[in-house]
């Protein structure tokens, strides 16, 4: 009873999402309290709720600090190199702009944080989305699940949850998988190009201003888009190049007349005031700018500073020094002290950034609801043994496949602690019995990743939609399947390599 409940109730969130009949943080909250009174349990909803809320408020303050701390490294400008190389790179292609997202994505990655990529690939890559009029959800679509590839790395967190959980060494885990997920995130930068290459289709190709094939722009930041007829004469170039008029009076990050272009609906046309502040990340623009580089907080001159204290807050993290929550808070107070000494400077950039720390925390603590109800109720442990149960006995030999395949589902409906701490121990002992090493039933059960961080369990995916502007159900409807498909494709290069 309670696994079909827990399985209803999984379907129930998500088809109502998608359909967009209810948002998110009412679906986490309400579904599960429904739920828990369907399995009998409404007396105990109280207690369920309190012990979820409890195992996720230091995830929710991480998040926050987070948020404030990247917030401030991108107001300041320490990323702002790394987003003008993407920039650059990008031009106005839209297929460049959407590999470039998956590079970024991938790039930021390394440091182990969801959150952090999101924030970083959003900031600089969603005023370019608008101004060329390209889809946001493949931005989101694209970033996720480039994250959820590189979200394997040993201080990522799965990759540490599976060692501890078969009392593994995390490197003889992840070093054998290096080749299977290099093959996965090279399907995720060909599945850019791809869409990249679609929407060039849709929207049409723009040109840069300038000599013909040289970008003459002095910094990424400040490149404005001409028609093309400016050059040859005509609304449009030879080669069908869809014009685009430069900023109004040559402000950057401000939209002139737009006579020669068409209206679409996630682009409104029009004039906006020019001379305007500095406008906080992600700018709510349709001006051709990654970050602002006039933005009145930047602060060049404690760059390496800056630089510093972001290398330690890494550092400190992979030695684990202090719990996550604790270094991110002290993080997030140092930096604010010393680049905005003036209180209200710093009042300023906190509620620059309160939008994104109240909608994330506010995720997270509706995602306690429905992690509690799941947990406390037993339906989990109700799944995941039906789940286990329901596997042949033929398939015993083949337990590190099944344990591939199962990933996907698990770890996109349960959180990372309960698929790896609960699930996977079960499975790894299924598959001793029949002489498959643990080591390979760890490798496949990371396979599952690149579609785990689209999962509505996982908070930092809200800080994605959310600086996106982009629904959650759309993200989800477009995602999962590209995201499922990616994982398929490790975990066949992990077979194929002999790793798996």
């Amino acid at each position: 009873m309670l696994t079909f409940l827990g399985f209803a109730m999984i379907a129930t969130f998500l088809v109502l999402i998608m359909l967009k009949k209810m948002s998110p943080i009412a679906a986490l909250v309400l579904i599960p309290a429904l739920f828990c009174v369907f399995a009998g349990k409404g007396a105990h909803l109280g207690d369920y709720v309190i012990d979820g809320v409890g195992k996720l408020a230091p995830t929710a303050a991480m998040l926050m600090f987070a948020i404030v701390y990247f917030g401030l490294m991108i107001d300041v400008g320490l990323f702002d190199p790394i987003v003008r190389g993407i920039l650059r790179f990008c031009k106005a292609d839209p297929m460049r702009v959407v590999v470039g997202t998956a590079v970024l994505a991938a790039i930021v990655s390394l440091d182990g944080d969801g959150s952090t990529t999101f924030m970083i690939t959003v900031s600089a890559m969603y005023p370019l989305y608008k101004r060329l009029g390209l889809s946001l959800v493949v931005m989101t679509g694209v970033a996720a699940t480039a994250n959820g590839v590189m979200n394997t790395l040993p201080w990522g967190g799965p990759t540490a949850r599976a060692a501890t959980a078969l009392k593994l060494d995390a490197g003889d885990i992840f070093v054998p998988m290096i080749p299977a997920l290099a093959v996965g995130l090279l399907f995720v930068f060909a599945l850019a190009y791809v869409l990249g290459v679609k929407e060039r289709r849709r929207v049409g190709s723009l040109v840069m201003p300038g000599r013909e094939g040289e970008e003459s722009a002095d910094a990424v930041g400040t490149e404005v888009l001409v028609p093309a007829g400016a050059r040859t004469g005509g609304g449009a170039d030879a080669s069908g190049a869809r014009a685009v008029p430069p900023a109004s009076g040559g402000v950057p990050g401000t939209d002139g007349a737009e006579a020669d272009r068409p209206a679409r609906t996630d682009q409104p046309t029009g004039s906006a005031p020019t001379g305007s502040a500095p406008t906080d990340v992600p700018p709510d623009t349709d001006g051709f700018q990654g970050l602002d580089p006039h933005r009145a907080t930047l602060r060049p001159r404690l760059y390496w500073f800056n630089a510093g204290l972001t290398i330690a807050l890494l550092t400190a993290m992979i030695m684990e020094l202090l719990p996550i929550p604790v270094l991110f808070l002290l993080a997030a107070a140092l930096a604010l002290t010393v680049n905005f000494p003036h209180m209200p400077d710093q009042k300023a950039r906190l509620a620059a950034h309160a939008d994104n720390v109240l909608n994330v925390a506010g995720m997270v603590f509706a995602a306690a609801v429905f992690t509690g109800v799941l947990t406390g109720t037993g339906m989990v442990k109700d799944m995941a043994d039906w789940l286990v149960g329901a596997i042949p006995e033929g398939m015993g030999p083949h337990m590190a496949l099944v344990t591939g395949l199962l990933s996907l589902p698990l770890t996109y409906f349960m959180s990372n602690d309960g698929f790896y701490f609960g699930v996977l121990p079960v499975l790894a002992e299924a598959g001793a019995a029949h002489g498959v090493s643990p080591l390979e039933i760890a490798r496949a059960s990371l396979v599952g990743q690149a579609l785990h961080m689209s999962s509505p369990l996982v908070p930092a995916v809200y800080v994605l939609v959310g600086m996106a502007k982009v629904e959650f159900g759309d993200h989800t409807r477009f995602t999962v399947k590209w995201a499922a498909l990616t994982s398929l494709v490790v975990l066949a290069a992990g077979m194929l390599f002999g790793i798996i």
